[in-house]
């Protein structure tokens, strides 16, 4: 398959070099391929996928790519059935920092072993449960919703534990305004060793804000919520998968996709 195409930036950032700069190639867990971009325009030969099976291409992300043209080379192509859409809100850790690529990211895997249409509203150094955003999520069609944060509430804008008990509490009434009867997973955050225990600014511990967050969701679904699903981030990686002690690598992210795909397929749309 060769793939016309147009970036707009060259992807200078904070993620590494060579990160979100490469078209991507995936059949389920297996990445079939790889091929570099370039800065304007260009065009990219994948191999086609012999099988009977879905794959799933991923641009290059962080140069802004526009796709001009797709065409076979030696078969046919052919779209894909339309999949369910998941809208996995969230923070980095969702986004997939500092996962080696978009597709190795936990919502990445996923999506493709689930057969979800995957999209990712990961928010580097943001997601702290902003009305705007459940306002988006609210008014996005979708067959599952995901909501993972917590911890850039102890860190950069700290919250305390009530506060943020009270901003989910909102967060999820609106989501369920433009949602009523939508699986929604609820996730506290991972492990993160330098916030366990140790007071932010407010003097809130991430322990502090994860029981917040349990506790509120707990509420909602003994109070009559039954398609909310409440997921104990403590207990999806142990710290030794942490890259840089905060986001998981391409392991952790393998182990984050293993561990929530039960849970996933438990509430999510037939998958």
């Amino acid at each position: 398959m060769v793939v016309a195409y147009r970036t707009e930036c060259d992807a200078r950032g904070p993620r590494g070099p060579g990160v979100g700069q490469t078209f991507e190639m995936w059949v389920g867990d297996s990445l079939l391929a790889t091929a570099p971009a370039v800065h304007g325009e260009g065009t990219v030969e994948l191999p086609l996928n012999a099988g009977t099976r879905t794959t799933t291409v991923y641009l290059p992300e962080r140069m802004r790519p526009t796709v001009l043209s797709l065409a076979p080379v030696g078969g046919s192509l052919e779209p894909g059935p339309p999949r369910p859409r998941w809208l996995a809100y969230g923070d980095s850790i969702v986004e997939g920092w500092v996962a080696s690529s978009a597709g190795s990211s936990w919502p990445a895997r996923l999506g493709r072993r689930l057969g979800l249409d995957v999209c990712n509203l990961g928010y580097a150094g943001a997601a702290r449960g902003e009305i705007p955003s459940a306002e988006h999520l609210a008014s996005v069609p979708a067959a599952l919703i995901s909501i993972s944060y917590g911890t850039n509430c102890w860190s950069t804008i700290p919250h305390t534990a009530e506060l943020l008990r009270a901003g989910l509490d909102v967060f999820l009434t609106v989501v369920r305004q433009g949602h009523p009867d939508k699986p929604i997973v609820v996730t506290t955050p991972i492990r993160r060793p330098d916030a366990e225990t140790t007071p932010n600014r407010v003097g809130a511990t991430l322990d502090d804000l994860r029981v917040a967050m349990a506790s509120l969701v707990q509420a909602r679904i003994d109070g009559g919520d039954p398609s909310l699903t409440l997921v104990h981030g403590e207990t999806l990686l142990d710290e030794s998968l942490l890259a840089d002690g905060v986001h998981p690598g391409d392991d952790g992210h393998a182990v984050m996709a293993d561990r929530l795909e039960p849970v996933l397929r438990k509430a999510g749309p037939g998958t």
